[in-house]
């Protein structure tokens, strides 16, 4: 696995948002500036027992920010500790290493208008990216899936002032007024429109399937997911190789290994880092054409000329990588 950059922060201040989601802000333990980003990107927590997430930045990279990171965490029924060890071990005070942060999730610089879809802690990404919209004087919308009032995380920030004109809210327990129906919101596209979407998997699966629906092109599409959706196809299959065209070498791939396992076994060195298709580090050019793609972070055009090594497979017996 790549070493990449640690960094360690303190956990200057906890915030309850919803009963279910805590803010965590971050800063640097001798108040210098962290590291810059833009709008959709994520860090890497490593947290008390071991364990390491990621974890959208919910704040716009403002001068206001005075060098600090945000992420919202909820506490998952079903988590494998993660969330737990955030929730019950991680105190205001705390010293937390954390990686630099990545953005495989950014806003598109072509686009005319953006749409930004959130359900529930998917919020966080596209506040950040609606909170720079604002600034810069950008057509956008947000629309944010909730069950209800009290379980809108960061209602302060969304009822800013910059927000509010472009905020539509849909409230699972309001009454229909303060319902959403995708299939009529994403009809019509305008020329231009880009839509982003961050959520649960139930959610991201009816997004995309109202945007079948309506004639989205996938290019137009960008998605951030927390975990690869559950029908997601396993990792295995037929051995291939892997031809390093910049080395001039090959490296064979067995049925149950990833290509990232098999680069590491003959010592070449490959970032990683959900190991899901979903955050896009170990992303490298290649035959994007011969791969059969099974992650979730490369758009259609993408995929031509990249692959994502974790999961990704040939489609035949070979696969060439600008590696």
């Amino acid at each position: 696995m790549s070493l990449e950059r640690t960094l360690t922060v303190r956990v200057e201040r906890i915030s309850r948002q919803t009963p279910e989601i805590l803010a965590f802000e971050l800063a640097h333990p001798w108040g210098r500036p962290l590291p810059s980003y833009e709008a959709g990107a994520h860090i890497d927590v490593h947290m008390p027992g071991g364990f390491s997430r990621q974890y959208s930045l919910a704040r716009a990279p403002l001068a206001t920010n005075a060098g600090r990171y945000v992420i919202g965490v909820k506490r998952e029924l079903s988590s494998r500790g993660g969330s737990a060890s955030m929730h019950e071990r991680v105190r205001e005070g705390d010293l937390l290493p954390i990686s630099a942060p990545r953005n495989t999730f950014p806003l598109r610089e072509e686009a005319t208008h953006h749409l930004l879809l959130a359900g529930g802690i998917g919020m966080t990404p596209l506040l950040a990216m609606a909170q720079a919209l604002a600034a810069r004087g950008a057509q956008f919308t947000l629309c944010v899936f909730a069950r209800s009032e009290e379980h809108l995380a960061f209602a302060d920030a969304l009822r800013a002032p910059s927000l509010a004109p472009h905020l539509r809210l849909h409230l699972d327990q309001g009454d229909a007024s303060q319902r959403i129906d995708l299939h009529s919101l994403l009809a019509g596209r305008a020329p231009g429109t880009h839509l982003y979407v961050c959520g649960p998997g139930g959610f991201m699966q009816a997004v995309r399937e109202a945007a079948a629906k309506t004639d989205w092109p996938e290019d137009a599409l960008h998605a951030e997911y927390f975990a690869a959706p559950t029908d997601a196809g396993a990792t295995a299959g037929l051995p291939f190789t892997l031809k390093l065209a910049k080395r001039g070498i090959t490296v064979p791939v067995a049925a149950d290994q990833t290509a990232v396992d098999a680069l590491h076994e003959v010592g070449i060195d490959i970032p990683v880092s959900c190991q899901q298709g979903l955050c896009g580090t170990c992303v490298v050019e290649g035959d994007g054409e011969g791969a059969e793609h099974r992650d979730f972070c490369l758009t259609g055009s993408e995929r031509r000329h990249k692959v994502a090594l974790c999961c990704s497979r040939a489609k035949g017996l070979e696969l060439e990588l600008q590696l």
